[in-house]
């Protein structure tokens, strides 16, 4: 059922659709090369394994997103099969200003009621493609705009939230651990929290080069965790380039 709410290849059409600019300035770089050595001078081996470099990291990463966002079982989420209840629950979905998961979500736990949180703010969050994002996807029905700093939810309510590929937009460390103590003020004692990011590791710049900076090393996050009063209790690898961690609040672990 979940797997069909998503088209084929959306995922990295979507990468495309969004971030044509950078795949433009690549092509337009290859092309300025090509007119060099055609018309003016040639630069050898120096200029052929320039636009391979170029072409080859390309290739990588569209097939590397393709792989993870289309073929892999991310947006199934066969891997939280242990986490449905069947029982009536209230779940927390957070995302940056893109979401693709809430309907998942809303699908995957059909007898819970589903609240979608968005901290996207736009004098903040200036990229682009986010801008774009927006654009095409319309927020899931009842999305509520929130903060880093303040969800407007009750104290120990929620029995799981979900923070999916939209946590590591909180760019500043101390910003992160607020919003994380956040979550812990909401959760139930009982409850627990599904973290789930790229990391900063050989993988993930095997296929994304230099833009693996945009992600989180594994410490970084269980030091975020850590300071606001979670512990890990489980880790899935979804695919080498994507974890889940599974949190609950210290001293809960069963």
């Amino acid at each position: 059922m979940e797997s069909s709410i998503r088209k084929p290849f959306q995922g990295v059409i979507n990468i495309i659709r969004f971030n044509w600019h950078f795949y433009a300035f690549a092509a337009s770089i290859v092309l300025f090369v090509f007119l060099i050595e055609h018309y003016f001078i040639s630069l050898g081996v120096t200029g052929d394994i320039f636009v391979l470099t170029i072409v080859w990291s390309t290739i990588i990463s569209l097939a590397g997103s393709c792989y993870i966002y289309d073929f892999s079982d991310l947006y199934k989420l066969s891997w939280l099969n242990h986490l449905v209840t069947g029982k009536n629950e209230k779940i927390i979905n957070i995302n940056a200003g893109f979401d693709e998961t809430s309907i998942l979500l809303n699908s995957k736990f059909k007898n819970s009621e589903l609240f979608v949180a968005d901290f996207y703010d736009s004098a903040r969050h200036t990229e682009i493609s986010i801008k774009r994002a927006r654009k095409a996807y319309p927020p899931f029905p009842k999305t509520q705009q929130v903060s880093t700093t303040h969800l407007p939810i009750q104290d120990n309510s929620a029995d799981k939230i979900f923070i999916i590929l939209s946590a590591h937009e909180i760019r500043n460390e101390e910003e992160r651990v607020v919003f994380f103590k956040e979550l812990h003020r909401v959760l139930k004692s009982n409850g627990r929290i599904i973290v789930t990011e790229h990391l900063r590791n050989t993988a993930n710049f095997l296929v994304y080069n230099i833009g693996f900076f945009h992600f989180y090393s594994k410490e970084a996050w269980r030091r975020t965790f850590r300071s606001s009063g979670f512990q890990t209790v489980e880790e899935i690898k979804i695919t080498p380039f994507i974890t889940t961690f599974i949190l609950e609040k210290n001293g809960t672990a069963t």
